[in-house]
């Protein structure tokens, strides 16, 4: 059987002194967080330029019941995410 992880990630384990493992870790969560960041700019700058190249004009005007069947797939696809976060096993309701 596998040993059970605590503190799951670029955490070093803290149970014993830490030598070279800090540096590590450090150095991994510091080039995962650069290259998390640089992703995130070329996704936006992907998706901005297809929105200026987008001429959406035609697609509401000829499509306008594909645009609102997209429109009611998108509020679902929240809704669910939104039931999901609320079942989680740590959400707790409040009660007044």
């Amino acid at each position: 059987m596998s040993k059970h992880i605590e503190k799951p990630g670029f955490s070093p384990p803290t149970d014993r002194v830490l030598g070279r493992e800090r540096y590590t870790a450090t150095l991994a969560a510091l080039v995962t967080t650069i290259v998390l960041t640089i992703c995130t700019v070329i996704a936006v700058t992907v998706v901005s330029v297809g929105i200026a190249r987008a001429d959406a004009g035609t697609i509401i005007d000829n499509e306008g019941s594909l645009f609102a069947i997209a429109l009611v797939l998108g509020l679902a696809f929240v809704l669910m995410g939104g039931l999901s976060a609320l079942t989680l096993p740590g959400h707790r309701s409040r009660k007044p």
